[in-house]
């Protein structure tokens, strides 16, 4: 989960509640067509074209995810 909303342009900077963090992440599942390959290959160009950046947003996927997974009986 944290790896599609790391893909999503979802952003920590709009201090997101896990349900837009849910939402963020379903709509990326769905420009995906559900592909969680084409998902983590976003995350992999991503990361090579901003690798000063990869470890920050990955920490804020990984919290929010927590954060969705807390809170939400539905799981993705």
């Amino acid at each position: 989960m944290a790896q599609v909303l790391f893909a999503s342009a979802l952003q920590a900077s709009d201090e997101p509640s896990p349900e837009q963090a849910l939402t963020a992440i379903e709509n990326r599942l769905r420009a995906c067509h559900g592909d969680l390959g084409d998902c983590l290959a976003r995350v992999a160009q991503e990361a090579g074209d901003h690798p000063d950046a990869y470890a920050t947003r990955m920490r804020w996927a990984l919290t929010m995810a927590d954060r969705v997974n807390s809170t939400s009986p539905v799981l993705v």
